[in-house]
């Protein structure tokens, strides 16, 4: 469960290319233990964002402070706190599963203190992440599933308080999706988790608050059933009365609902309610903040005001 401990605080963050603006006044803080998942069509500035937070990029303007360090300054010592998931660790396909985890775990353990923790014990590590059968296996021979277990089992090893996951199941099958959703499950309460992904079922299903962005600039923040009341999306019933098919979309489905039967009664046949989903509520946010950039006036080199 999260607690009120902030471990990403991010304001007024800024970042330009030439004359273009990637990002725009995004300001938004997660919690220990959080699970926050960054919503946006291509070009929002997720990518960007990320690397910002994780040190990689320096912004142009702006605060953010990560595990209460500004990442553009953080230290070895900071960065054994912070785990980072990457698309892949091609070039470790030789290594064997357990002896790369133990090979990483022995430079955390060079940063470990009373307020760092020990790195994970390579066998414990390759248990948690659902690999024991595999951990005498080189990494080449791993499925797409195995292999982004251990994608997150690298990025785990240092045991961080904060762990980046960029779209970390793009291409993998649905059973190993599963697998990887319990995986992350069980990590929430214990380590922060900043998650990226284009899989809105998958949002829903993870996290515990969604950022949406969109042209670099923070359109919603709030829980899956927050968002869907600050715009929300229509459910839509379908019914037949007297052989015909009908079917209506309404915003108050219950009360509409409620209205047919005491009209009609008992000669309603086959209702059908859908409820707004997610990605009902996403498509209507970035729709709306289109139609606001379309809006918004422009000087003569294109740029916003």
């Amino acid at each position: 469960m999260a607690t009120s401990r902030v471990v990403l605080d991010v304001g007024g963050l800024r970042m330009r290319y030439g004359t273009t603006d990637v990002l725009r006044d995004v300001s938004f803080q997660a919690y220990q233990g959080e699970v926050l998942c960054l919503l946006g069509p291509n070009g929002a500035g997720k990518t960007t964002t990320i690397e910002i937070m994780e040190g990689f990029r320096m912004r142009s303007a702006g605060q953010v402070e990560v595990l209460g360090e500004d990442p553009a300054r953080g230290d070895e010592r900071w960065r054994a706190r912070v785990g980072v998931v990457l698309q892949s660790w091609r070039d470790h396909g030789k290594w064997r599963v357990r002896e790369l985890l133990a090979h990483l775990g022995r430079y955390y353990a060079a940063y470990s203190t009373p307020s760092i923790a020990r790195p994970w014990d390579a066998d414990r590590l390759v248990a948690a992440v659902g690999l024991t059968e595999q951990a005498g296996r080189k990494i080449r021979t791993l499925s797409g599933g195995q292999r982004r277990r251990l994608d997150v089992a690298i990025g785990l090893v240092g045991r961080p308080e904060l762990i980046f996951l960029d779209e970390p199941t793009a291409g993998l099958d649905p059973v190993a999706r599963r697998g990887f959703h319990e995986l992350i499950e069980g990590l929430a309460g214990e380590t922060t988790v900043l998650l990226t992904t284009h899989d809105l079922a998958e949002a829903e299903r993870l996290a515990d608050r969604i950022v949406v962005l969109d042209g670099g600039r923070i359109i919603a923040d709030g829980t899956p059933g927050q968002l869907a009341e600050q715009i929300a999306g229509e459910d839509e019933v379908r019914w037949r009365h007297d052989g015909r098919g009908h079917r209506h979309t309404t915003r108050e489905s219950t009360p509409f609902v409620r209205g047919l039967f005491d009209r009609y009664g008992a000669a309603i046949e086959h209702l059908e309610v859908r409820r707004a989903s997610l990605e009902d509520t996403y498509l209507s946010l970035v729709r709306h903040a289109e139609t606001r950039a379309e809006a918004e006036p422009r000087n003569q080199e294109g740029r916003l005001r």
